[in-house]
């Protein structure tokens, strides 16, 4: 009756819901650092947009996105036929795999990663090829040496989920030049917005140079628009209108399109949501150099700290103490956990509650 790879593929598993703890635990409050969301959550001039958009829901949305595809185009310096909306970049991924992979085909990415890699190539019938990392980030020559004439994606997270680690700009720019250009290089930058390192590459710059190359980004982080799922890809126009064939109609709901846009205007939101964001992460770091634990420094709103023991069992004794995590297992980091940073008072919530399950 099915498929036979559906049976290789382990569906997602969302972190829990606040109100779920809440009601199995019978705990009043909750802290949630398990899904590297914004704490800050959308800038009030997007929650009054949204508002006033209410009357407009028995409408179709824009199934082309076209006042959205404008503003990023002016603000990415791009033609509004190099953009794709999706519903989250992740539904993007879904489009690129349709596109690009025939079965038996395969596709490149690091272990661990963003899992929905994976999971799209399989479902086309293509082979994910598993590069571990090293040094906690991309090993893009193991990734060189693993392209055959069957390749047809590369993906590479940059900064990587989970680890929060970066590719370097001359490493990534010298490995997409050498690769063959009919293999789509993926480059999901979807943490991009919370980084001044001048080593990070911003792919995007190097649109004009490899017509193979694919950036994805997002609104769920720093913008804070995970519930609406807003995501886009930027390409070639020959990219873009293939992926479009594909697209189903109105994938981007209509309130998700007014967030939007509304969130890209708002830049003070975006500074406060970075600054808060740098303060979080230096609190995790010191902290954990004081309690001797060791951790990889991220580039994202979140971070992987080694607690030197069952990370599931720490998940489940700070679950008792109302502290949502992820641990660190299902990315083959049986020690770790990932920590997304929240509001100052959630953050020392958190410390103190690992140094009394510790």
């Amino acid at each position: 009756m099915f498929r036979e790879v559906i049976n290789t593929i382990s569906p997602y598993i969302p972190g829990k819901p606040i109100s779920e703890v809440k009601r199995e635990l019978g705990l009043e409050k909750v802290i949630k650092l398990a899904s590297n969301e914004n704490p800050l959550g959308p800038s009030e001039n997007v929650k009054k947009a949204l508002m006033q958009n209410l009357d407009e829901l028995a409408i179709y949305p824009d199934g082309n996105c076209t006042e959205l595809k404008l503003k990023l185009s002016k603000k990415l310096g791009v033609k509004s036929s190099q953009i794709l909306l999706g519903a989250g970049s992740d539904e993007i991924t879904q489009f690129i795999a349709a596109v690009f992979i025939n079965p038996g085909d395969n596709a490149i990415m690091a272990k661990p990663s963003f899992p929905r890699y994976e999971t799209v190539t399989k479902v086309m019938g293509g082979v994910p090829i598993e590069l571990p990392l090293k040094d906690f980030t991309h090993d893009l020559q193991a990734f060189y040496n693993n392209i055959n004439e069957r390749t047809k994606v590369i993906w590479i997270c940059n900064p990587n989920n989970p680890t929060g680690t970066i590719v370097k700009r001359k490493e990534l720019y010298d490995f997409i030049k050498s690769v063959p250009s009919h293999i789509a290089v993926v480059v999901d930058q979807a943490y991009k917005e919370y980084i001044d390192d001048p080593e990070y590459p911003d792919a995007l710059e190097w649109l004009n140079e490899f017509e193979n190359l694919i950036v994805l980004q997002t609104f769920s982080k720093i913008y804070g628009l995970a519930a609406l799922r807003v995501g886009y890809a930027i390409a070639s126009e020959d990219i873009i209108e293939k992926l479009n064939r594909v697209r189903p109609p109105f994938n981007v709901n209509h309130l998700a399109q007014i967030a939007a846009i509304f969130a890209l205007e708002d830049e003070e939101h975006v500074k406060k949501a970075k600054e808060l964001n740098k303060k979080s992460l230096e609190f995790f770091y010191k902290s954990f150099e004081e309690m001797g634990l060791p951790y990889i420094k991220s580039y994202g709103n979140f971070v992987m700290v080694d607690v030197k023991k069952d990370a599931v069992e720490v998940f489940k004794k700070l679950l008792l103490k109302g502290i949502i995590v992820r641990p660190g297992d299902i990315f083959g980091m049986p020690t770790y956990l990932r920590v997304t940073t929240g509001l100052e008072s959630d953050n020392m919530g958190f410390i103190m509650a690992l140094k009394e399950v510790l």
